[in-house]
């Protein structure tokens, strides 16, 4: 189990935090950290997002948002990728 959760909007190209390009979570543990990114399936999976987004290798900007915040992109993104599939029947 984690000790904390920080959530993180990925924002750019027009996207901004109530309609960002992707979510991302760094969970801390006691020893280390491990960072994941919403998928289309609404699973998480690793990434390399905040990691790169730290050296300046990134090319979008990343936002430090709530946990409140990151339920409404979750539930954003969960319509967003439902109505993706629709329309492709």
């Amino acid at each position: 189990m984690s000790n904390k959760i920080t959530f993180y909007a990925i924002v750019g190209r027009g996207a901004t935090v109530g309609r960002p390009l992707g979510l991302l979570r760094r969970l801390q543990y006691d020893n280390g950290w491990e960072d994941e990114g919403l998928r289309k399936d609404m699973s998480w999976r690793r990434t390399p997002i905040i990691v790169e987004w730290e050296r300046s290798s990134y090319d979008n900007e990343l936002v430090e948002v709530s946990h409140e915040q990151a339920s409404k992109i979750f539930e954003f993104f969960r319509e967003k990728f439902a109505n993706e599939g629709d329309s492709g029947q």
